[in-house]
């Protein structure tokens, strides 16, 4: 339970830093400070429920597409959270095309690496009780 509760806080937390490192760096990407948590939340959801469901489809439909499943995914989530809240406003191709891929990046470093971070700490707490 307590390895779920991590996982979720990590995916939230790169989640709303990809959201907002995108939004930093692209003209035409724009949050809304009273929707922004609503819109993290819409994409966080979208992406952890997309992510399985796509990479299922592509493993059986379109193995060819296997790689890109987390860069489809972040693309359909960010869809998702643009049309459902009022928080994320994405003009123009281009900043669609570059908001996936920081997002994407983001998320995908954040959510290989952290828990790594936190397991690593976690075993060095039961080797200092232990000793």
């Amino acid at each position: 339970m307590v390895r779920f509760l991590i996982r979720a806080a990590i995916f939230l937390g790169t989640a709303a830093l990809g959201l907002l490192i995108a939004w930093w760096l692209l003209p035409g990407f724009d949050i809304n400070w009273a929707g922004f948590i609503v819109a993290m939340l819409i994409f966080a959801i979208a992406q952890s429920l997309l992510s399985p469901l796509i990479s299922k489809l592509a493993a059986r439909h379109a193995p060819a597409i296997l790689g890109g499943v987390g860069l489809i995914s972040t693309f359909v989530a960010l869809l998702l959270a643009h049309w459902i809240g009022n928080g994320l406003q994405i003009d123009g191709l281009l900043t669609w095309v570059l908001a996936t891929l920081i997002v994407w990046l983001v998320t995908a470093l954040g959510t290989w690496l952290l828990p790594l971070v936190f397991l690593k700490q976690r075993a060095g707490e039961r080797r200092g009780a232990r000793a």
